[in-house]
């Protein structure tokens, strides 16, 4: 081998870079490949750990609409990868795994740290192979690429023999320069004939509404919805996974439904013009637990459309008519369709949609209104909600753990503009990510202000990714609401058992003393006039930063689960008329 002739790792940098990778989220390993990588400008986010390593390469693919790369170890570490990629896999996001192997010559001899890879990844990820050789390296990325980003996205696994990495590369005689590292990667719509179908439809029903899911937070398909919205006078619900999806200040946008209907939520006032649907048009949701309330929310006798990238998807829970395609191709064409049909009875009904819809969010307002205004300590969330929401901009990206983090950032926050960023871990909802998602964010929109909702149960999942931030210049704003108990869980098994496990209950933690020993800004924040001043400075802060905001434990959102138990002595509201 000559120097000059590139190895195996400089060849997979090279088409990673072909792919418009400029950062890869990792940890060292496969040495080979991040050496090659960083050596031609890549570069690499060390993490501390897999597990937030693969948060921070989803959050960075739904904030910037490329495919990430993730990096990992053969063995432990490539187990951590499995809850990210499985999220990723639920959530539709393109992720490309590039996972050590022990050498080729000491496969199945009990090698150090030798697992079955491609058993470990088989639920969580849509294809994964092993490179065969040093001729095949720009076939195999390609693969990996198109996998992550055709159809539905999904995580892409790729394991690289470390040996083989060394090699010297063989040169394809059939040169490769295509670019794979957008999503979607193929735009597809349906048949005209079955957009005109569905036009016609939505001209002659009664009551036309929008679900959208996180599919219509996909590239450009945001400003197309807000086009149909307009054009078709159609309300707009989200799921949690869709919020942002429109302007939520928009006068025909109904904000989140799923489980957020328990008393002083926006669905307790809006999810009568869902229950009165004669048709709903689905942009991109699964029709899944959450976004349905436990598949309780969609009226048996409404027609449903469902427009999916995914042909399995369509048709899984409740019979829909088919609109196999990408978001915004098909919303455009729809909104196409229905420029030339008569649409004098949707415009006809739109002024008492808007005024029905104002009535909602402003019921919502006073029904929230002393939860908002609570003055004394322990402080509300939803006081907090209300304070960060002055501060938002259009352009500001809010992530937030699962669990009671996101629902209190779907349920209360406003969308400003379609397109607008709330990252929530919901494919499959597991915590510890809320951190990793923001950075992630972050490093993809740079200049864009990021803030992190997380509770303290989950935070304690990521803590070290704190020292990441300092280490990496990440400066973001993480806020951690410490109720000193894992809320759900507590409030879940009371509902439920009518007791609960003593795990629920944590020992007092100093998270301001941990943020500043990590090199982090450290804010802790007691009652309710210092929750202002304090997001003030650290949003407009160049600095990472942490506040900690001792919170009420016994605030709960307003989820169907608790309506009728925990929040049993709260009076239901007559519904909206």
């Amino acid at each position: 081998m000559t120097n000059s002739a590139p190895t195996v790792a400089q060849a997979i940098a090279h088409a990673l870079k072909r792919h418009g990778i400029d950062v890869i989220f990792g940890q060292s390993l496969p040495s080979a490949v991040i050496l090659a990588a960083e050596a031609i400008g890549i570069r690499q986010i060390a993490y501390r750990q897999e597990n937030m390593g693969g948060a921070m390469a989803d959050g960075f693919a739904r904030v910037s609409g490329r495919v990430s790369v993730v990096a990992a170890q053969n063995g432990p570490a490539a187990t951590l990868l499995v809850a990210p990629l499985a999220e990723a896999m639920k959530a539709s996001i393109p992720i490309v795994a590039l996972v050590q192997e022990v050498e080729r010559p000491q496969v199945d001899k009990n090698a150090f740290q030798e697992l079955d890879h491609i058993a470990l990844f088989a639920s969580c990820a849509k294809w994964t192979r092993k490179l065969s050789g040093a001729d095949r390296v720009e076939d195999y990325v390609d693969a990996a690429f198109a996998a992550a980003a055709s159809g539905r996205p999904g995580p892409a696994v790729l394991l690289l023999p470390a040996d083989l990495l060394r090699e010297a590369a063989v040169p394809s005689q059939f040169e490769r320069s295509a670019c794979y590292g957008r999503f979607p990667l193929d735009r597809i719509r349906p048949a005209e004939a079955d957009i005109e179908a569905v036009a016609r439809a939505i001209v002659a029903a009664r009551h036309p509404v929008v679900m959208a899911g996180g599919g219509a937070l996909s590239i450009g398909a945001p400003e197309a919805l807000a086009r149909l919205q307009d054009l078709a006078g159609l309300p707009v619900f989200t799921t949690n996974m869709g919020k942002g999806a429109v302007d939520e200040r928009h006068p025909l946008s109904c904000g989140v439904l799923g489980a957020l209907v328990g008393p002083a939520s926006l669905g307790r006032y809006t999810r009568s013009l869902l229950a009165e649907a004669d048709l709903i048009l689905q942009v991109g949701t699964r029709n899944n637990q959450n976004g349905t309330d436990s598949w309780r929310l969609i009226p048996p006798t409404a027609r449903l459309i469902q427009i999916d990238i995914d042909p399995q998807e369509i048709g899984r829970n409740y019979e829909a008519t088919r609109l196999v395609g990408t978001a915004v191709e098909t919303l455009d064409a729809l909104t196409e369709a229905l420029r030339r049909m008569d649409l004098s009875a949707r415009t006809g009904a739109r002024p008492a949609l808007e005024t029905r819809i104002a009535t909602a969010w402003r019921r919502f307002e006073a029904a929230r209104g002393p939860l908002v205004q609570h003055n004394t300590s322990p402080i509300r969330p939803e006081r907090v909600m209300a304070e960060l929401q002055t501060l938002l901009t259009p352009d500001t990206i809010v992530a937030a753990d699962a669990s009671y983090s996101s629902m209190w950032i779907v349920g209360q926050l406003r969308g400003l503009a379609p397109g607008m960023r709330f990252l929530t871990p919901r494919g499959l909802a597991g915590l510890g990510w809320g951190l990793p998602l923001a950075m992630g964010a972050k490093v993809a929109k740079p200049d864009a202000r990021v803030v992190a909702l997380v509770g303290d149960g989950g935070f304690a999942h990521s803590w070290a990714e704190l020292e990441t931030m300092v280490r990496m210049g990440i400066a973001l704003t993480v806020v951690v609401l410490n109720n000193g108990i894992l809320g759900y869980q507590k409030d879940a098994e009371t509902v439920k058992f009518g007791t609960y496990t003593t795990a629920c209950h944590f020992a007092p933690v100093d998270h301001v003393a941990i943020a500043r020993a990590c090199g982090c800004v450290g804010i802790r924040v007691d009652t309710p006039s210092e929750i202002l001043p304090a997001l003030r400075d650290a949003i407009a802060s160049s600095q990472p930063t942490l506040i900690e905001i001792i919170t009420d434990p016994g605030a709960h959102p307003a989820i169907s689960l608790y309506d009728g138990t925990l929040d049993h002595a709260v009076a239901a509201e007559p519904e909206l008329v």
